[in-house]
């Protein structure tokens, strides 16, 4: 023991996400490759996202292979029957700030930041970038600070440029054509509308509460020794340019399932398959993957908009007709939860109902990452979520989006006009819109967007690869 201790103790990393899916899912990756590098790390769940992970994954059996990994756990505030998803996701934001905080605070003390037996305390704390209080806390402490930033690299900088958005008059949106061009977030005048503003910015009064989150939140990021985004130099490297101007210790380092994967089948450490390691906070429904495996190569068009977004009936049918109108194979991944109401089995039309027992499978919850790899996928309409875009990209699968809400609308604006691998369909959900576009991804324009697809893939595998500018960055 005496000859140990000589060395010293490894650093020791707090790592505390927004406890939902995307944001829980990106960190984690992160948490992993940092044991990888012997790095000690406590990762901060909320108790219900814990509960979850342990109910639906092999999380902790996975982790216990870095001896220096410990998951801690604390209230998001929340009843647990609250739903979690569309609007009501604000109540969580509000409930961390006013609960979540001040309990870190009396956690961080009373573990004497939680430092124990061949863990020295807490040397650096990576939250997620919407929790200040986690950098007050570091701060006051002298800990070093990083915050991991879930959102693509363009959607962080709209949102940090929002004053200078508001000075323009660019927002307040009310009376102003949505189609205008946004000229004051610097590297998007040509392409930026005031409809692919994030969500939060698309207001009609600059005193939205929201507004003013996100604005004190994105703008505090300035304290921070450094910023971590999960996006790769030759996807994002024009703004990611910008955001250095301010923050010049922006380390980018995804996409992140991707590098994790690389990293792992270098050290050949692990014996589970790393598309099949799951981090989802729902059961995974895998029957889909046995009807994928009858399909032929890019027929079937994947479906999922996410773990937040939340669809009434009207839209649920909308999407139901494009689907089936469009002749199209599709696998639509619908959560319980997703669709307003409780009627949402009831009085579907035959036509609707007899379309997707020919060419359809609909299922609660997919092995995403696998489901996008599958050779039989050939499209993926989306909420153009940060994870679901790299994970799309990464395996080279266009996109039609149809953003929900916060980074989703920017992202989606990139996807189509700057990155040339999809399709946009914000602000819209008419059947007859989205069979056309179905159509125009899967059959007329297929070959255009095989080509930009892979392009890009084998760009984002170059990143994460030895040598490569996220491998570097790490």
């Amino acid at each position: 023991m005496a000859h140990q201790q000589q060395y010293p103790l490894p650093p020791h990393v707090l790592i505390f996400p927004v406890p939902v899916q995307g944001h829980v899912n990106s960190m984690l990756k992160l948490a992993e490759l940092l044991s990888l590098a012997a790095v000690d790390v406590t990762f901060l769940l909320s108790e219900f996202s814990h509960r979850r992970l342990l109910r639906h994954t092999d999380i902790f059996s996975r982790f216990t292979r870095y001896p220096g990994f410990r998951f801690e756990t604390i209230s998001d505030g929340l009843p647990d029957d609250h739903p979690r998803a569309g609007e009501q996701i604000f109540d969580m934001l509000s409930s961390i700030k006013n609960v979540t905080g001040p309990l870190f605070k009396e956690m961080m003390v009373a573990t004497g930041c939680l430092s124990s037996d061949g863990r020295r305390p807490v040397t650096c704390i990576i939250a997620d970038g919407v929790f200040s209080f986690a950098g007050d806390f570091a701060l006051e402490k002298g800990i070093a600070l990083i915050y991991f930033r879930t959102i693509s690299a363009c959607a962080f900088w709209a949102y940090f440029c929002f004053q200078e958005i508001v000075e323009a008059g660019e927002v307040p949106l009310k009376g102003n054509g949505m189609d205008l061009l946004v000229k004051s977030v610097p590297g998007m005048e040509g392409f930026l509308r005031r409809r692919d503003l994030p969500g939060f910015i698309r207001v009609d009064e600059v005193s939205d509460p929201r507004l003013q989150v996100f604005k004190a939140e994105t703008r505090q990021t300035l304290r921070a020794q450094a910023i971590i985004v999960n996006t790769f130099e030759d996807l994002e490297g024009p703004i990611l340019s910008n955001i250095r101007t301010v923050l010049p210790d922006c380390f980018t380092i995804g996409p992140l399932h991707s590098h994790l994967k690389s990293r792992l089948s270098e050290g050949k450490t692990t014996t589970t398959p790393p598309s099949l390691a799951s981090s989802s906070f729902w059961e995974e429904d895998r029957s889909c993957i046995e009807w994928l495996d009858g399909k032929p190569p890019k027929s079937v068009v994947y479906v999922s908009f996410g773990s937040i977004t939340v669809l009434s009936r009207e839209q649920l049918m909308e999407f139901w007709y494009g689907l089936v109108n469009s002749r199209q194979h599709f696998l639509w991944v619908m959560r319980s939860e997703s669709i307003v109401g409780k009627d949402r089995e009831s009085q579907i039309p035959a036509e609707v109902s007899e379309g997707t027992k020919v060419r359809g499978c609909m299922v609660g919850w997919a092995p995403q990452e696998e489901v996008l790899n599958h050779d039989a996928i050939g499209g993926f309409l989306t909420h153009s979520g940060w994870n679901s875009t790299l994970e799309s990209i990464v395996a080279g699968v266009p996109m039609i989006c149809w953003p929900y809400f916060a980074d989703q609308t920017i992202n989606s604006r990139f996807v189509s006009e700057v990155w040339k691998i999809g399709l946009d369909m914000k602000d819209t959900c008419d059947r007859v819109v989205i069979e056309q576009m179905i159509r125009d991804l899967m059959v007329v324009k297929k070959d255009e967007f095989i080509q930009s697809t892979d392009r890009i893939a084998k760009m984002a595998k170059e990143a994460v690869s030895m040598g490569g500018s996220s491998y570097c960055n790490l």
